[in-house]
């Protein structure tokens, strides 16, 4: 099968904790980027897979039994819909995502979510390097202010524009939700 799997990664309502991943969240549309995205899937009957972070970390808001575990209000899972649960950043590691992937044959991931910089940049560069077709939805991803090993708070646009850019080409195409919208009819040729 060559119908793209749409991944949507940790859009949980954790992620609105801002204070707790570094501050200043870039990209205020993603969620609804993603929910147009989620929108157009359902109505081809495309796969959709939500990836949820069960955080092992106690102070976590994505901690199992903490609210911040729950989906986001509008990205609840339809029953036919995969739901995979992990412990990492990386959705492949100790999830069933690969298997998923491999006995359907899936080839094409388009990847949305939370954070840039963390797992969404780990899912992707493991979908990559495992031969899979990736698009990364740049308006479609959101991460926060990053500091660095100096002290120095990088802003959260910055540390966007950089993952991005360590995904681009090598392991993932990178495109905004107007043009994969436009590209679709190449990315699935039943």
């Amino acid at each position: 099968m060559n119908q793209p799997v749409l991944l949507i990664i940790d859009a949980q309502k954790g992620i609105d904790e801002a204070a707790h991943w570094g501050g200043n969240r870039n990209n205020p549309e993603a969620e609804s980027r993603i929910l147009q995205l989620l929108d157009h899937w359902r109505k081809q009957h495309w796969p959709v897979c939500h990836v949820y972070h069960n955080s092992v970390h106690p102070q976590s808001p994505f901690y199992p039994g903490k609210v911040g575990n729950e989906h986001k209000p509008g990205f609840e899972p339809l029953p036919h819909e995969v739901i995979l649960r992990k412990s990492t950043t990386n959705a492949f590691i100790n999830t069933n995502l690969e298997l998923y992937l491999s006995r359907n044959r899936f080839s094409t991931l388009v990847v949305t979510g939370f954070v840039t910089n963390n797992s969404v940049e780990a899912t992707v560069r493991m979908a990559g390097d495992s031969g899979y077709a990736v698009w990364v939805v740049s308006d479609g991803v959101a991460t926060f202010n990053k500091k660095g090993l100096d002290g120095q708070v990088y802003d959260s646009e910055l540390v966007h524009t950089i993952s991005l850019a360590n995904m681009q080409g090598e392991y993932a195409t990178i495109v905004s939700t107007e043009e994969l919208l436009s590209k679709l009819p190449e990315l699935y040729q039943p």
